[in-house]
């Protein structure tokens, strides 16, 4: 904080609050839905949580690219939405607000709209809006102290920073873009082999499967040179050319079903309390669910106490959160950090051997519609949840080993690539965490000395 001036939020924006929609027009083509579900927690534009509207949507409600927009409301008690702020990327061309969001419209004192962003950013302001909050199970922020929050003016070395952030920003948004492409061929890849089984309605033509060879490939072959992206083609000759009944219906001639349980174990973590949870950073982070989605944070408890290793998890571990919020909770993930303790309402999935890693992390990854539509059947108070009994209720298709092969051999390299990917993108967001508490507190300056300003 550079200068002793200082106003609030309401010297610059207003607000313009959102409403409902009709159930039945969403998916539609029109702009997208800008609801609790696009917002990341503790702020950030969160891509994959959002749907298009093909309703009414009038202008007032309507945002466009470099728009920012809060959400003033949270359904769970972490308050970790309640009051974040998010910014319409470039490559959405519209966006409508829900009843639980609202945008900042920009009316009063002539500001940086970037710079109100990232100062809406800072662990300072999320501080706020949780010491503000109101409400038991919904969290919810008042408008007027939303409005109140203090602004301070920029200094010249601030907008520095502001634009530093921006930058960081761009490339994270660019790393995303990319882990998105990595996963979108894995899962449509997924999807004609092992759900569509286009290779064997080819063969059952009398046709060559599209894009695959007639040889069968020996074991270990390499199908792309290192450093080139992986052509999803494999030995037509790996398929079967028909198909046989089985109680899903007709599957591949020789292949099994078998239920999403028997595909892994799945340990659940530990409940919260179990690990005297600390606040002094002592021991490993305790994972929850809001870890999954916003990494460790300083609202993350810690713990030094003896726990069974089964609820350590290490990098690389896949995680399926089966408690919470349908839209937002409901999901599978990969964890990239360090050593941390498991808290309950997640489990620790580990396949039944390790060349059944990729099928199961795509088979969870393809399942979780279904998984968020049981939760929001058994939804309670705003959250639901999949048990064990749905897992060994759930059964999916597995192939050959050969044809299992044939498909690591593929996605393997792919899931390796999205998930350094994602690592990068990690390192430079927890660059940007460690960046944010110096906008208002005086500790950067255009020379590069801190405590300077």
């Amino acid at each position: 904080m550079s200068s002793e001036q200082t106003r609030s939020l309401r010297d610059f924006v207003s607000l313009q609050r959102g409403t409902t929609y009709k159930g039945n027009l969403v998916g539609l083509p029109g702009p997208v839905l800008l609801g609790l579900a696009s917002i990341k927690p503790n702020g950030g534009f969160r891509y994959g949580g959002f749907k298009t509207y093909g309703g009414e949507c009038p202008e007032k409600i309507s945002l466009r690219s470099g728009d920012l927009y809060v959400s003033l409301k949270d359904v769970t008690q972490s308050g970790d939405l309640l009051g974040s702020v998010a910014k319409i990327p470039t490559d959405i061309e519209s966006g409508r607000l829900t009843q639980d969001t609202v945008k900042l419209v920009f009316d009063g004192a002539p500001t940086s709209k970037d710079y109100l962003y990232w100062l809406l950013r800072t662990p300072a302001y999320r501080d706020y809006c949780r010491g503000c909050a109101t409400g038991t199970t919904t969290l919810g922020l008042a408008r007027d102290d939303f409005l109140n929050y203090p602004v301070p003016n920029p200094s010249e070395a601030d907008m520095v920073l502001v634009e530093l952030l921006e930058g960081i920003e761009k490339r994270i948004t660019l790393l995303s873009e990319t882990n998105a492409t990595l996963e979108a061929i894995a899962q449509a890849m997924f999807k004609s082999w092992f759900v569509d089984f286009d290779p064997v309605h080819a063969k059952q033509q009398g046709l060559a499967p599209e894009g695959m060879s007639e040889a069968i490939p020996a074991r270990g072959t390499p199908v792309c040179a290192p450093g080139v992206p992986p052509d999803p083609s494999a030995a037509a000759a790996l398929f079967p050319d028909s198909f046989e009944e089985s109680e899903l219906g007709l599957v591949p001639r020789g292949w099994r079903t078998s239920a999403v349980y028997d595909l892994a174990q799945y340990i659940n973590g530990a409940a919260y309390k179990a690990f005297e949870p600390n606040a002094e950073q002592r021991g490993l982070p305790i994972i929850k669910i809001a870890e999954l989605k916003a990494g460790v944070t300083k609202q993350t408890g810690y713990s030094d106490v003896s726990m069974p290793e089964k609820y350590r998890i290490a990098t690389g571990d896949i995680l399926f959160s089966w408690s919470g919020n349908p839209d937002t909770s409901i999901d599978t993930f990969v964890w990239l950090h360090g050593d941390a303790w498991l808290n309950q309402h997640i489990f620790r999935v580990v396949p039944s051997t390790s060349s059944d890693r990729s099928f199961v992390l795509m088979t969870l990854k393809y399942l979780n519609p279904i998984f968020a539509e049981i939760a929001r059947n058994k939804q309670t108070t705003g959250l639901g949840h999949v048990t064990v009994a749905d897992l060994k209720r759930l059964r999916v298709v597995k192939p050959s080993d050969a044809v299992l092969q044939q498909w690591n051999e593929i996605v393997d390299p792919l899931i390796e690539r999205a998930l350094n990917v994602q690592q990068q993108a990690q390192t430079l967001a927890t660059l940007r965490d460690t960046l944010l508490p110096r906008l208002i507190a005086g500790k950067i300056s255009i020379s590069g000395q801190e405590g300077v300003v």
